[in-house]
């Protein structure tokens, strides 16, 4: 299959959202949480978290606020400045699928998809409690962008929870160890596996990959 800008635009919106959907190949799979200024809680999936850098620990993801269950997370978090990032395990994607259904705003997917609101003191927003790497937020920058009517929103890791049997001596975390899974698409999920670790990549130290000395 070959397809052109044109034809992708053409075709039919339900096959084009799902192929583009797919194309950057496994993505992350997380539950954002967060709460509102009344106290409601809200919990979605999100599968375009990205690392921005370490010094300080910022992560990114891609809001909607122009779609429902977007505009609750996103507005939730521009009031209150804060939210969870709560990986997903093997042993609980559907129900985490799940949080992508449009409840009502007073409808909190914590008790919906039967998940457990953890929370840590002087930290508003709420932990998924059954998560085993999660991630408390502050949020620092959010960036409009106007080509998709999206918005880039960009926070600081001020808690980060995760087993100590994930985490190797320099600090490289296994997360087949802890049974996360990743998203291809809008609802397809995949077991994370471990398959090879390699050192720092210099010029110096670059194998034959000619096979040749083999």
């Amino acid at each position: 299959m070959h397809l052109t800008k044109e034809a992708i635009a053409t075709t039919e919106r339900i096959r084009r959202l799902n192929l583009i959907n797919s194309v950057t190949g496994i993505k992350p799979a997380n539950l954002i949480g967060t709460i509102s200024e009344n106290g409601e809680s809200n919990l979605a999936i999100f599968s375009s978290v990205v690392h921005l850098g370490s010094n300080p620990a910022l992560l990114g993801f891609i809001v909607r606020p122009d779609r429902e269950a977007g505009q609750h997370t996103y507005d939730n978090i521009r009031k209150t400045g804060f939210y969870t990032i709560n990986h997903v395990q093997e042993s609980f994607i559907e129900q985490a699928h799940y949080t992508s259904a449009k409840f009502k705003r007073d409808e909190s997917e914590f008790e919906k998809c039967q998940f457990t609101e953890e929370y840590l003191p002087d930290f508003i927003a709420p932990f998924v409690k059954e998560s085993r790497l999660k991630l408390g937020m502050k949020l620092r920058q959010l960036i409009p962008i106007e080509l998709n009517n999206t918005v880039l929103v960009i926070g600081e890791i001020e808690h980060l929870i995760v087993p100590d049997e994930a985490v190797d001596q320099e600090g490289h975390l296994d997360l087949s160890r802890i049974s996360d899974v990743g998203i291809s698409g809008l609802n397809s999920y995949y077991k994370l596996e471990k398959i090879a670790q390699f050192p720092y990549a210099r010029p110096k130290d670059l194998p034959d990959f000619s096979g040749e000395n083999n």
